[in-house]
């Protein structure tokens, strides 16, 4: 049986004033239905751009290189432009990084959760009005009904994510996509929030693809994790494997910076010596060879393949561990 979503040889390139940024580079993964994928890395390494491209949102000055990307059987580069606006917002959400900036803030709550139900389900105004109501309030806002003719900005920036989380789920998508949902909140509503996506997207068997930096929330909240470095993807493996038995050294490097309660008072955390690479001028061999430890010749000089090393577990590594 083939999964949910099926992405392929996934490569994306941005023209910049500095020339073209390979931002993405021959990725490859998958994700089940009622699974919880979190793909993880520092900035720049390509979250983001990954999940934009399944909904051709990258902009203009960027282009999808090559790959495929399947969904439900259907490879959505394939589609004309009407056809994936008919998937967004409906059998594919996304949930943005800072909701004050992707709600409207002259329409009202109500109306911004009500029009995808209505675009797309085909109900009347009244229905999909009533429709919002029940969303929101099944996001725990507050007396939902009575907020519905609200606007953003009487919102805080958790219940403007809660908005978010309804919109998303207006039109009970199969995928939904949430880029760093929980930016800018304090640790409490980070916590609430994404225990009630985690919650919400099994009630409906949806797929969830996480994506993060923070590695509290991969450990507590996903079920594989997808490392990405370069623009590619070095590690992926079930959560608990890959917290267990990292094998690559960008793995180790992110697990070893995570403060913990057992610190010595004074004791500086490991880092990551060095830069991530410039997108823009990408080395021959490993992304990561200038940072790692345990590079040696070949590191520098050829790119190493994603290959299996354990039961789901896969690295892109000549060797380390």
């Amino acid at each position: 049986m083939s999964a949910l979503l099926e992405v392929r040889d996934l490569s994306v390139r941005f023209r910049t004033d500095r020339g073209t940024v390979q931002a993405v580079n021959a990725v490859d993964f998958d994700v089940d239905a009622g699974e919880t994928l979190a793909i993880v890395g520092e900035s720049g390494s390509g979250k983001s751009v990954t999940a934009l491209s399944i909904l051709q949102l990258i902009g203009d000055n960027g282009r999808i290189e090559s790959g495929s990307i399947h969904f439900e059987g259907v490879d959505l580069l394939g589609l004309e432009r009407d056809a994936i606006r008919a998937i967004r917002g409906d059998r594919i959400a996304m949930i943005f990084q800072e909701p004050m900036s992707s709600l409207n803030p002259v329409l009202t709550v109500g109306k911004q959760v009500a029009e995808p139900i209505q675009l797309h389900r085909g109900k009347t105004w009244d229905e999909a009005y009533a429709m919002a109501a029940e969303l929101l309030g099944r996001v725990a806002i507050p007396d939902a009904a009575n907020r519905l003719d609200d606007y953003p900005h009487h919102f805080s920036g958790g219940m403007r994510q809660r908005v978010m989380i309804a919109m998303a789920l207006a039109c009970e998508p199969r995928l939904i996509i949430a880029d760093e949902p929980t930016t800018a909140l304090d640790v409490t509503v980070q916590a609430q929030i994404l225990a009630l996506l985690k919650e919400l997207t099994r009630e409906t068997d949806a797929a969830l693809i996480l994506i993060t930096h923070d590695l509290g929330v991969v450990a507590r909240y996903a079920d594989r994790v997808a490392v990405m470095y370069g623009g590619r993807i070095v590690e992926t493996a079930s959560a608990r494997d890959l917290y267990g038995n990292p094998h690559h050294p960008y793995t180790d490097g992110l697990m070893a910076s995570i403060p913990g309660l057992e610190g010595v008072a004074g004791s500086r955390l490991p880092t990551i010596e060095g830069q991530p690479p410039d997108l823009a001028n990408l080395p021959p061999g490993c992304a990561f060879a200038l940072r790692c430890p345990h590079a040696r010749r070949e590191c520098v000089e050829e790119r190493p393949a994603l290959l299996e090393v354990g039961p789901g577990h896969q690295r892109a590594c000549h060797g380390y561990g």
